[in-house]
């Protein structure tokens, strides 16, 4: 019965231009790289094998040698693929230390060994397949062994896919499994219908599938420096925690990448990471740390060593720290980069991605530069960045249940020498985690829009303990409320805060709003309008943190501003004589525009006198109380006061 050949002649074609479009895809570095070339090798040598196999059985009589060869040639590379693809999908899912166990490596390769011994063996025994008197290929009586082996090895791929299907995409994971109806039925059909040899076909189909979904090198690889990105990064470290891998990995950190770039642009910046990555790649293949190297963006660099080769990690640490310390020449500029680099042991000193991406995006920020390397195990606090990692569930549950309160910092009048007013201050206080800064939960609740809930809240109690009679007996002007540039750009923000002043009957003049200068600075149009409806309204607004370098003067004489709040940083630096000239001339200024101003920071006597030499009318700080619950707030106004 002859054989149809034409589905080899289209596997071949297709294989073969798959085979060329890795290496112009750049499809040779990395593990999973690595096999996708090697099932590729295998179904193109298996395809031209049994395209020669049939080639020659159609030819009829004769050409025993070359039967014999080409069927044992087939057999031997088909018996291959499966336990191939397996390794691939391992590879993918990075699972390599997951076969360590001795049993588990003998009952893979176990069944692969013995029908690769019986292909092998087989001119001796006939056992797989033979030719009869007239040269015609027969099936001996252990070729069904080999659709065992097949289906084996099948079975455990698709098993250990589903297992850890939560490592793909969804669309990667479907293209993974939609492999297996199509070889499947491939396999049934040739071994059913012999005539049909469909099966090098289904897998040059298969593989061409996984190719355009799963071997995209454009979402790994980062065109600029030729590494892996971000992408690749988050993905891969994904995998290792959730598969428990251990690894090291040296976090490298440009501190002045910014600076870099003002100074020496979009080119000259490109040109010096280039630069970076291919030495990286060198040290790499010089110490033969078979490390994955990835550029994640604005100067950061990773390099994720396996722990089996931990013994060079702190040696490539050490070769990289030094090589960042040279200077980088560009256009006759000698540039110093200020590098910082960490080695973490993963998971020992960080067991969670979002910790890890969070440490790796700020660890830089937290300590000064001294050119040594730092190591996780000693600076990463975990119990910050797992109030990072779960801030929104955090919020979410303190709003609803109540674990957000209002406290309150006084105010000092020098001119009527009383306390006046005070500025409301959010506090969020967890089960788990106690008091967490606003500092922290602040900017997440902007981001989560969670910051509106907490607003109105901050909002509904201030107007409520003012409309009290505690407050009334307390003899205050007014209570500062602080608003976001993310509450600020809210289109109901003037009606929301009218509503909540109307339903508690209190004065307009009793509130001030804080706006920070991050939101003047923002100053858009939706922002005017809200600042012009609450300020024809009778709602007074300070500007907060004045001098933390966002404001401009413009800016400032055109807002409806009642006060200003000057930052800490002109408390610190009361003994610089140009800073207290800076500070003078400001005051000044800020005084001829008919503003107020609170002087925040204050914790020394001494500084609070200089401030009230300069004539600044409120006084905020520690010198004269922290902010305080409402209860020990009333009791501390009423006994001051009196």
């Amino acid at each position: 019965m002859e054989k149809i050949n034409y589905f080899n002649y289209c596997a071949v074609i297709i294989i073969f231009i798959l085979f060329i479009s890795i290496f112009f895809r750049r499809l040779i570095h990395g593990k999973s790289n690595r096999y996708f070339t090697a099932i590729t090798m295998i179904i193109l040598l298996s395809s031209v094998f049994d395209t020669m196999a049939i080639g020659f059985d159609n030819a009829g009589s004769g050409n025993v040698f070359w039967k014999n060869f080409s069927h044992m040639g087939y057999l031997l590379f088909h018996n291959l693929t499966a336990a191939a693809y397996v390794l691939y999908f391992v590879s993918l899912t990075d699972t390599w230390h997951k076969f360590k166990n001795t049993v588990m490596r003998v009952m893979f390769y176990l069944p692969i060994s013995i029908v690769t011994a019986a292909i092998v063996t087989n001119p001796f025994t006939h056992l797989i397949f033979s030719l009869d008197e007239n040269d015609i290929y027969t099936r001996g009586i252990l070729f069904p062994i080999l659709y065992v082996s097949s289906f084996f090895y099948l079975a455990i791929g698709l098993i250990h896919l589903i297992k850890f299907h939560n490592l793909f995409q969804t669309s990667k994971f479907i293209s993974l499994i939609m492999m297996y109806p199509i070889i499947i039925l491939a396999i049934l059909i040739q071994m059913l219908y012999p005539q049909y040899p469909v099966e090098m076909f289904a897998n040059a189909i298969a593989l061409l599938f996984v190719s355009m979904m799963i071997q995209r090198p454009e979402d790994e690889i980062d065109s600029l420096t030729g590494v892996k990105n971000m992408n690749a990064y988050a993905v891969d470290r994904k995998c290792s925690f959730a598969n428990e891998k251990k690894l090291d990995i040296i976090l490298i950190n440009i501190a002045n990448y910014q600076s870099l770039y003002e100074i020496i642009g979009f080119d000259g910046v490109n040109h010096i990471l280039k630069k970076i990555a291919s030495n990286l790649m060198k040290i790499n293949k010089q110490l033969k740390a078979k490390a994955d190297l990835y550029y994640l963006d604005t100067g950061r660099f990773r390099m994720v060593i396996d722990r089996r080769y931990e013994s060079i990690t702190q040696k490539t640490a050490d070769i990289i720290n030094r090589s960042m310390k040279y200077q980088f020449s560009y256009n006759n500029m000698n540039l110093n980069l200020i590098t910082y680099i960490c080695v973490a042991h993963c998971p020992e000193d960080i067991d969670d991605f979002s910790m890890l991406m969070s440490f790796g995006n700020d660890f830089h920020k937290k300590h000064d530069y001294t050119g040594d390397i730092f190591y996780a195990s000693d600076i990463f606090e975990k119990k910050h960045y797992s109030i990072i990692r779960n801030l929104d569930s955090i919020i979410d549950n303190a709003i609803a249940n109540d674990k957000l309160s209002v406290y309150y910092q006084p105010i000092y009048s020098i001119n009527e020498k009383r306390f006046n007013s005070a500025e409301a201050l959010i506090r969020l206080n967890d089960d788990v985690y106690g008091f967490i800064s606003p500092e922290l939960f602040i900017p997440a609740a902007e981001k989560s829009g969670a910051i509106h809930k907490i607003g109105n809240f901050v909002l509904e109690s201030v107007c409520s303990f003012i409309a009290s009679d505690d407050f009334r007996k307390l003899g205050l002007d007014y209570i500062e409320v602080n608003l976001s540039v993310v509450q600020c750009m809210n289109n109901n923000l003037a009606n929301d805060i009218l509503s909540i002043i109307k339903k508690h009957g209190i004065s307009s003049e009793q509130l001030n709003l804080e706006i920070t200068e991050t939101a003047a600075a923002n100053f858009q149009n939706i922002i005017s309008e809200n600042l012009k409806t609450l300020s024809d309204a009778g709602i007074s607004f300070s500007l907060d943190d004045f001098g933390t370098g966002y404001s401009n003067i413009r800016r400032v004489a055109s807002l409806p501003l009642k006060i200003v709040k000057l930052d800490k940083t002109f408390v610190n630096n009361e003994n610089n004589p140009k800073m207290m000239i800076v500070l003078k001339n400001t005051i000044k200024m800020l005084k001829a525009l008919n503003m107020k101003i609170v002087v925040e920071g204050i914790e020394t006597k001494k500084c609070m006198e200089t401030f009230a030499a300069l004539e600044c009318e409120y006084i905020q700080g520690y010198y004269y109380s922290k902010p305080l619950p409402k209860k020990h707030f009333i009791e501390f106004i009423d006994g001051n006061n009196t």
